[in-house]
């Protein structure tokens, strides 16, 4: 019998019913089935259910998810892009993927901010394409390249990301990943929950606890709620606290999975050229209250130069100006 899950992350009550239902359903069969709540208890680790069957009759119930949980995660050996390909044969063109035998409840975009890390790209495909498949998502991947040498911009490729791949899908949850970090663990799920989710929480610890950078998960409705996230960030710095700002002020909360649940490993890496200290972020941090309405989505202007569509992924180049 499954427990009733006492993590602070699990916001939903799941009650295990495998008793009355297994001679229905075979016995073993599911892990549990949902009540009330969309989870699923695997190795007494509580989840939010993913995936609903695709067969009408079992709509109602849950499927196990195939997850190991904590994995080893090297970067000594080069990774060969042909090997990940063959080692994924379920993607579609742009790196797509949906399960065959459910319906994922949720549309998941996975945006990558990019210049100049095509090693630790390699890396990230290597790890992540596994890991979300099992996870049963039905996602895509999208790398934002910046064009040109210009000052980075992090959060405003972010926002070119979720822009550009609503264009091509109905997303309705959105992932934002740094290039260079992957996660230990699969049970630390990249889809979105009624609260903005941080999910890179443990890689050496938090800088402090109103970080939201590395990994971070919105769906739809809360990404529009804080108009997207600043444009005006160029440089390294600020961007994180900028929208931590934002869900603050709109009533919003972090959730986050467990320390060990959430642990990630960094490739270590020094720091890129024109990414250097934004000098101008305290002063624009301190007053995020008078700019998020207006410095955003609904102010993104960039132009697209190149879409490249691989198997393992959409990268999309795009020119979004200078630093001003």
């Amino acid at each position: 019998m499954c427990p009733f899950p006492e993590e602070k992350e699990i916001n939903f009550k799941c009650k295990c019913l495998l008793r009355e239902k297994e001679q229905k359903i075979g016995k073993g069969s599911l892990s549990c089935l949902r009540q009330e709540a969309n989870c699923c208890c695997i190795r007494g680790v509580f989840l939010f259910h993913i995936c609903k069957p695709s067969d009408p009759h079992f709509r109602s119930l849950s499927l196990p998810i195939p997850l190991v949980g904590p994995m080893r995660v090297e970067f000594s050996e080069p990774v060969n892009l042909d090997m990940v390909r063959k080692g994924n044969p379920q993607l579609g063109m742009g790196g797509r993927y949906k399960p065959n035998d459910c319906v994922a409840l949720q549309k998941v975009a996975i945006i990558i901010p990019f210049r100049n890390r095509g090693e630790h790209l390699k890396y990230w495909l290597h790890y992540l394409h596994p890991i979300l498949q099992r996870q049963q998502l039905d996602y895509g991947i999208y790398v934002i390249q910046q064009d040109g040498e210009g000052t980075f911009n992090r959060a405003k490729l972010l926002n070119v990301g979720y822009v550009e791949a609503l264009k091509e899908y109905d997303y309705d949850c959105f992932v934002f990943s740094d290039v260079d970090i992957i996660p230990m663990d699969d049970r630390n799920t990249y889809k979105c929950s009624s609260q903005p989710r941080h999910l890179s929480v443990s890689m050496d610890k938090l800088p402090y606890k109103q970080y939201f950078g590395g990994v971070s998960a919105m769906s739809k409705e809360q990404f529009q709620k804080i108009n997207g996230f600043p444009n005006n960030y160029w440089g390294w710095g600020g961007e994180d606290d900028d929208i931590f700002n934002r869900l603050v002020f709109q009533g919003m909360k972090i959730s986050r999975p467990s320390g060990d649940m959430g642990k990630c490993r960094m490739i270590r890496h020094s720091r890129d050229k024109k990414n250097e200290p934004n000098p101008q972020r305290f002063r624009r941090i301190s007053h995020t209250r008078q700019t998020m309405k207006t410095d955003g989505i609904k102010s993104l202007s960039y132009k697209v130069v190149d879409i490249e569509k691989d198997l393992l992924y959409t990268q999309i180049t795009v020119d979004i100006g200078k630093a001003h």
